[in-house]
């Protein structure tokens, strides 16, 4: 039913989906319909970003633990009565590559694989390894990917984090 309402679109969007006033989520509820969607937005129809919004405390751990389980992240954010994002996380970590990776692009703000290896050259990174560690993040949905002709750029899914 999710993937039904879905959007197909060729812009990039964010999907919402929101935990207000859910009490109790099982891990294998959460495995099964977040990450089991995330996965698939990602992987079927790549300009769709689904983030976690408003859980509850009981929810949030429990996410928090999967995704500890799963060596994995997810967006989450908290949203007030106008849908205005009032406070942005990624639950779970990152390796520090992947940590990297994202606080450069963060700092910034858009960014290419090519862009990312002249900039940093006293990381010793070369441009094909920017681009695996660019395209994993987006791959986990922390990153929107946007083609430029043979190249592609990333950004933040979720702006000032």
């Amino acid at each position: 039913m999710l993937i039904d309402a879905t959007p197909a679109g060729t812009a990039p969007e964010k999907v919402f989906l929101d935990f207000a006033g859910i009490e109790v989520a099982t891990v294998s509820f959460l495995r099964e319909s977040v990450i089991g969607y995330r996965d698939f937005t990602r992987s079927s129809r790549q300009n769709i970003y689904p983030i976690i919004t408003n859980p509850e405390p009981t929810v949030l751990e429990e996410l928090e633990h999967l995704v500890k389980a799963l060596n994995d992240v997810l967006w989450c954010c908290w949203l007030d009565a106008r849908d205005n994002i009032i406070r942005q996380q990624f639950i779970g970590e990152l390796d520090p590559a992947q940590r990297q990776t994202f606080e450069k692009v963060r700092e910034l703000g858009m960014s290419t694989a090519p862009q990312l290896a002249d900039r940093f050259p006293d990381t010793g990174i070369g441009t094909t390894a920017w681009n695996n560690r660019l395209s994993g993040l987006a791959a986990k949905g922390l990153l929107v990917e946007t083609r430029q002709g043979k190249t592609k750029s990333f950004r933040l899914v979720l702006e000032g984090s």
